[in-house]
């Protein structure tokens, strides 16, 4: 029930752990202030710095350091060494996250950004495109010989980002994916894995097998990981095999595979 509550409270932007963990922390914090004060009353260095408008920071203290796990974590940190070792002529990418993978590869090359949302920037070392992957856009055939597209494709025609509503619309986005890649080019793809279905209008959840049904033809799988419900990432896994058939016992997992263009 208390899982519902906080669901429910999270689609209108409360953070229900969050807010507990703000209430904990005003006690310590009035605490903490009353003491500095005195103590800086009393000390050279709280002359040089005088008190300016409170901005307390009330859960900090009871959140561990940062995020080390996860989908996001993962799969940007596994593909963005994977660009680097490959050291592409042009890398494009589509609707990926901006602050993980985008921003890792932006760190030691130029990365083009495709989404159907405008970004603004000013790093040097990106390039953005607004673009609709759906639409079909001839002068992007080609374009590149890599291409990446992580936790991006299971949201394609479900309306969430201002797109078309197309019950398809993963399907043509895939096909229209395809297209961008010379032949011999490289895709770096991920997507949620688990029972296969659709959580409106969040994102599809996609059985390993039906991804590696939908390369069948199009593409050679040459690597597969995937993170598991735990948030733990494994390297190397055989995507053919019976662990594969049952997603890895993922019931939201992440797949990311590293496929070449035949």
């Amino acid at each position: 029930m208390l899982r519902r509550l906080g669901s429910a409270a999270a689609l209108f932007g409360v953070d229900v752990r969050r807010t507990a963990r703000a209430v904990r922390g005003i006690g310590p914090f009035v605490r903490n202030r009353r003491a500095y004060r005195a103590l800086a009353a009393r000390s050279a260095d709280g002359k040089d710095f005088p008190f300016g408008k409170s901005y307390p920071c009330l859960g900090d203290r009871y959140e561990e350091s940062g995020v080390a796990t996860g989908h996001y974590f993962h799969q940007d940190l596994l593909v963005a060494q994977r660009v680097f070792e490959l050291s592409p002529r042009r890398h494009v990418d589509v609707g990926s996250r901006v602050d993980g993978f985008v921003a890792h590869v932006a760190s030691f090359r130029q990365i083009e950004v495709f989404d159907i949302r405008v970004l603004r920037t000013s790093s040097r070392n990106i390039t953005f495109h607004q673009r609709d992957i759906m639409e079909e856009r001839p002068d992007l055939d080609g374009c590149t010989d890599s291409l990446s597209c992580l936790h991006t494709l299971e949201h394609f025609g479900l309306g969430r980002y201002g797109d078309p509503v197309r019950p398809e619309g993963y399907r043509v986005g895939w096909r229209n994916l395809w297209r961008m890649l010379e032949p011999g080019g490289v895709l770096h793809f991920s997507v949620p894995i688990g029972p296969q279905r659709v959580e409106y209008d969040a994102h599809r959840v996609f059985a390993v097998p039906f991804v590696v049904g939908m390369a069948e033809g199009m593409y050679e799988i040459e690597r597969m990981s995937y993170v598991d419900d735990a948030g733990e990432l494994h390297v190397g896994v055989d995507w053919l095999g019976e662990q594969a058939a049952r997603s890895f016992g993922c019931v939201y997992g992440c797949g990311v595979w590293e496929m070449r263009k035949r």
